[in-house]
């Protein structure tokens, strides 16, 4: 849908198109590095050349791609083209091409890409070797899509409908995945029941097809996760992107993925690591692995325990690296105390620190203003509850 969650007039359409003629192509190729800061100077210049409505699309999809670059990379974000909630919402192309992977691993070879958006998703199953039916109900979202899989090469892999994902036949189709809209006029929806279509929805559609992913938000509480479906959490360079159930995989399981890899931890059903005093090491787990309730099973690989039972930072004595946790060597366990911790930075001549909260009501910034930091050392600071009592870790990263 639109912004406004109404179907854009045909005049939006035509003003999209009109990007895809020669003219439009050489005016947006002339605004790829444009700063957005001079905009109305450039705006003033290119109308003496060529029409309004033209300039004004071409200033807006400039300003779409060079967003799009931090999903994309600048090779394809500067060759394709993007809606507003298609920049938004898309899946980062490194997520995107993880989960195409793993649909050619099951065999597929024919997928229908549900709410299908910008087309990201489909330009990665299309680079997969996979054919797609790529279904959105937004008619310039189609368009959009549509040029894309031209622009990239992938039109005979890439089929793109515009109509109602609800009323889309799948059967044929070796997978399905659906990209339920989980953002509305107020920002993004919590209740997988608001989704448009309905997660509830989704799933049935998902158990039609031999195999299926449903992309949802990674905050989804785990008795959401139906019985007869993998849970996958995933992160991108530590920061966790978003989590898919799958369908005709491993049902039950629970799994945490990291890119750059990738690295998958699967769970093993333990039950969650006893309370110690603080070591030698600090571990923070993953995002993925924090979602994915899987923190016990890193705190096995690494002899450890937890430093309060309801904060996922896991300690040991042994240092044994783990690529879903960062490793921190610890040299103080201190009572919170703003004036303790100033004077031991100013001791040690601490100029540059990184500052973690968990379980603390402290605003790391606000901290960090109080502490005056001045020298050439550096440290981390860890403010958090060892054993219920607020606690400030100080220490370095072990580097892997």
């Amino acid at each position: 849908m639109a912004e406004n969650g109404t179907v854009p007039a045909p005049s939006d359409v035509s003003a999209f198109t009109a990007l895809l003629t020669d003219e439009g192509r050489r005016l947006l190729d002339g605004l790829r590095d444009h700063d957005p800061a001079q905009e109305l100077a450039v705006a003033t210049r290119l109308r003496r050349e060529h029409p309004a409505g033209l300039v004004s699309a071409a200033l807006g999809q400039a300003r779409l791609r060079q967003r799009a670059v931090a999903k994309f990379g600048a090779e394809d974000a500067y060759r394709m083209f993007f809606t507003p909630d298609g920049v938004e919402q898309a899946t980062r192309a490194s997520v995107a091409a993880y989960r195409a992977e793993r649909f050619a691993a099951l065999g597929v070879r024919r997928l229908a890409d549900l709410c299908c958006g910008n087309g990201g998703d489909a330009i990665a199953l299309a680079r997969a070797g996979i054919s797609v039916l790529a279904v959105d109900r937004d008619p310039l979202t189609c368009e959009v899509a549509r040029a894309n899989a031209a622009a990239l090469g992938l039109s005979e892999l890439i089929e793109v409908r515009c109509a109602d994902v609800t009323e889309v036949g799948t059967a044929g189709y070796d997978a399905v995945f659906v990209d339920p809209a989980r953002r509305g006029g107020r920002g993004r929806i919590l209740d997988p029941e608001a989704y448009s279509p309905p997660l509830s929805w989704a799933v049935e559609a998902a158990r039609t097809a031999p195999h299926a992913a449903l992309k949802i938000a990674p905050g989804v509480p785990h008795e959401a996760v139906p019985e007869d479906a993998e849970a996958e959490w995933i992160s991108d360079g530590g920061d966790v992107k978003e989590a898919v159930l799958w369908f005709g995989t491993s049902p039950g399981t629970r799994r945490a993925t990291l890119l750059p890899g990738p690295r998958s931890l699967t769970g093993t059903g333990l039950p969650d690591p006893a309370v110690r005093p603080v070591g030698r090491y600090l571990y923070e787990p993953d995002g993925a692995v924090i979602r994915a309730h899987l923190v016990a099973d890193v705190a096995e690989q690494v002899s450890g325990g937890l430093i309060d039972g309801t904060i996922a930072y896991v300690t040991s004595d042994e240092l044994r690296p783990t690529p879903y946790a960062s490793a921190y060597e610890i040299t103080d366990v201190l009572p919170f105390n703003v004036k303790r911790l100033r004077a031991l930075v100013r001791e040690r001549e601490i100029g540059v620190a990184v500052i973690k909260k968990r379980g603390s009501a402290v605003e790391p910034e606000e901290l960090r203003k109080k502490l005056r930091l001045a020298g050439t050392n550096s440290c981390v600071i860890v403010l958090t509850r060892v054993a219920g009592a607020p606690t400030m870790l100080l220490g370095h990263p072990v580097r892997a």
